[in-house]
């Protein structure tokens, strides 16, 4: 006897004590997914069999569970759970973590659980309590499904449960062994021209199956509609069977959208209101002939109600759903995952054109899955924390657009025509001076604390685990948010260099023989030598243009660039003389022709400004000049008293050498630190010396 369950859900077990549930529960499930309640009672009082500590038990037992539930693991519960209300919080974890919750109750004669009971000396129930539980359980049968069990499956006697095998199926959502590659296709809303084209562009050929003309790609891509294919448009019937047609034969994956919902509402006799183009899809089956009509209806009806409500793709790592879905509904099944994948999520507030507010969900994700969807027309498909909604409007003059699934390429076909005006116009989003700005940097416009707080795990192309400490992320959030430059200019901090082992020669506390015997046992093959100049780090950041800047990096002040320190600070304390340095460094660009021959508008320099005191004045005036001054004027003196001493014939000769050897090295260390002091009164005093061009749009360097 099979007993199919979904993969993920809430499993709970119903049976009198002595029916046999955690020798089923051992049979069928791993221990990992078992969450006993006996267990937990022995967790809390060291006794299984303790009544008292039931409650901290059963707090022990969904606390558990709901940590499981969260991470999409399947969990049985493995109790009496004999009456409704004990039932009931199991019902209300599952809803909460969007799992299909399954009954599976073992009904065995009471009998047969005494005897059982009998022989177990940690069960020394009364036979009446048996019985009420045998009651109890054949009360709750009727009513499992009431409660909101999706699945419910009863074990009559020994024989059925000793015959029972557990089938786990996928959730019809969960196409992760669909690899792909995928073509998700925007809102069509009947615009069947612009779509023939743009099957035509993404290479899918006209084919026969079945009779029906189809599309299939040579290569073995699918398309992916992310629904609303109904209403508005002049070609509704078209793109239906066309959809149809593809996905019958394999070669599409389909989602459902609003409108559809909406029209299978109207087919199948529901009172619903006409509106937002569902008279036009009316009226264009109504226009299909007497007898095709009736069999194009037959076909759509079935095709409508098995839609998934989303698809989560590509071994978990690509979410395809009509107006997107958040991270913490992927994969599941539930009534609320249907509905935000259908509608999204609204604030409750209308707008000036009386149109539903709605809740910007992609600015707050933080899935690793990619998502893709459509709902909301937008005037171009933009990025935003690994989302994209790629409805471009095209049945209001917009364009009809694609995303190429693993390449993330965009291909749009424009509108032939604007076949409905919007209610809302679609505007892009502007900065405050007007001047467009892209949603993904609209999204940060607001750092989220939750990004950087708390202890912190990264990986690296070369450093596969980085820990970041809680108290190290709160002391640079400290540092950071108190002195930094604007962080959307923050694309490269340089680490701190360690210096190379103590030499082992006793003439130099340093040599390059211990950084290249480092180097050559670290892997390293090939190194690059530069002069060092003495001057202060510097990062520099610089956009063509205040444009390329906003565009680039969502900063919209008018600043086109910044120099800033290794820490992340502003380098210079006198804007104006940071300006002055970028403009001479964006002309020296242009004139070299950079921004053509790299394919950029913006770049990212690793460099050293010169001269060291134009950023290090205060450090020479207060460590480096004092320790010169104060051995010159030490030693000099010493010297002369050393000697006067040596002319009046006292032996300390050996002494007065020593010291002017010393005196010697004194001046060469202020010489040494000299060469790097000069007055800055101006830009025509800087100098700026590049060692690294980091990065340019597109390429690391």
């Amino acid at each position: 006897m099979q007993l199919k369950i979904p993969d993920f859900a809430l499993v709970v077990l119903i049976g009198a004590s002595g029916s046999g549930k955690s020798t089923f529960a051992a049979r069928h499930f791993l221990p990992t997914e078992i969450i006993s309640s006996d267990r937990c009672r022995a967790l809390v009082a060291d006794d299984e069999t303790d009544q008292r500590a039931t409650a901290d038990a059963f707090d022990v037992l969904y606390a558990i569970a709901e940590k499981r539930l969260a991470a999409r693991r399947l969990t049985v519960i493995d109790a009496t759970n004999l009456r409704r209300e004990d039932r009931a919080k199991g019902i209300a974890l599952a809803r909460k973590h969007h799992a299909l919750p399954v009954a599976l109750a073992l009904d065995v004669p009471a009998e047969l659980a005494i005897a059982r009971n009998a022989v177990r000396p940690d069960r020394p129930f009364p036979a009446r309590v048996v019985h009420d539980h045998v009651r109890l359980l054949r009360r709750s049968l009727r009513g499992l499904r009431t409660e909101g069990y999706r699945v419910v499956h009863t074990l009559d006697g020994v024989e059925e449960i000793d015959a029972a095998t557990i089938v786990r199926e996928p959730l019809f959502n969960d196409k992760r062994a669909e690899r792909g590659p995928f073509d998700a296709i925007g809102d069509v809303h009947g615009c069947y021209d612009e779509l023939c084209t743009l099957l035509d562009r993404l290479g899918y050929a006209e084919t026969e199956h079945d009779g029906r003309t189809v599309r299939r790609h040579p290569d073995g891509r699918r398309a992916l509609f992310l629904g609303d294919l109904v209403d508005r448009g002049p070609g509704i019937v078209e793109t239906l069977r066309l959809v149809m047609a593809m996905v019958e034969a394999g070669s599409a994956l389909c989602v459902p959208g609003n409108h559809e919902m909406k029209l299978l509402r109207k087919l199948n006799g529901r009172n619903v209101t006409v509106t937002h183009g569902l008279a036009e899809t009316l009226e264009q089956i109504d226009a299909i002939p007497d007898g095709e009509r009736e069999a194009f209806v037959a076909s759509l009806r079935p095709f409508l109600d098995g839609l998934v409500s989303h698809f989560w793709l590509d071994g978990g790592r690509l979410v395809a759903a009509h107006a997107g879905l958040r991270a913490e509904m992927h994969g599941r099944g539930s009534g609320a995952v249907r509905e935000f994948a259908l509608y999204g999520e609204t604030t409750g507030e209308t707008d000036k054109f009386g149109l539903p507010v709605r809740y910007d969900w992609a600015k707050e994700y933080r899935g690793d899955p990619i998502v893709v969807y459509g709902h909301t027309p937008v005037p171009r498909a933009e990025w935003v924390n690994k989302t994209i909604c790629i409805d471009t409007g095209c049945v209001y003059g917009g364009a009809l657009t694609a995303l190429r699934y693993p390449e993330l390429e965009l291909v749009s076909v424009p509108a032939a025509r604007t076949y409905v005006e919007p209610v809302r116009p679609l505007a892009p989003r502007a900065a405050e001076d007007g001047a467009h700005v892209s949603a993904q940097h609209a999204a940060d416009d607001l750092l989220d604390l939750a990004d950087v707080a708390g202890k912190r795990h990264l990986a690296t192309r070369f450093i596969p685990h980085v820990l970041i400490p809680a108290e190290n992320a709160a002391a640079a959030l400290e540092v950071m948010s108190r002195w930094c430059v604007d962080p959307r200019w923050l694309i490269y901090l340089p680490p701190t260099m360690s210096p190379a082992e103590t030499s082992s020669r006793t003439d130099v506390l340093e040599h390059p023989d211990e950084a290249f015997d480092y180097f050559r046992r670290s892997g390293v093959t090939r190194i690059v030598l530069e002069e060092k100049h003495m001057g202060s780090r510097a990062v520099v950041v610089l956009a063509r243009d205040a444009g390329a800047a906003r565009q680039r990096f969502g900063v919209a002040s008018g600043e086109r660039g910044i120099v800033m320190t290794r820490t992340g600070r502003a380098f210079f304390n006198d804007r104006a003389l940071g300006d002055a340095l970028l403009a001479r460094l964006g002309a020296a660009l242009d004139r070299a022709d950079f921004w053509a021959q790299f394919a950029t508008d913006w770049l990212c320099l690793d460099a050293e400004l010169m001269p060291w005191s134009a950023k290090a004045q205060s450090l020479v005036d207060t460590q480096y000049a004092p320790v010169g001054e104060a051995a010159a004027a030490g030693l000099d003196a010493t010297a002369a008293l050393l000697r006067a001493a040596v002319a009046r014939g006292v032996d300390a000769s050996a002494l007065l050498e020593r010291v002017e050897t010393r005196g010697q090295a004194a001046l060469r260390y202020v010489e040494a630190f000299r060469r790097y002091v000069r007055p800055v009164a101006g830009i025509d005093d800087l100098v700026l010396a590049p060692f690294h061009l980091l990065a340019t749009e597109g390429a690391v360097h």
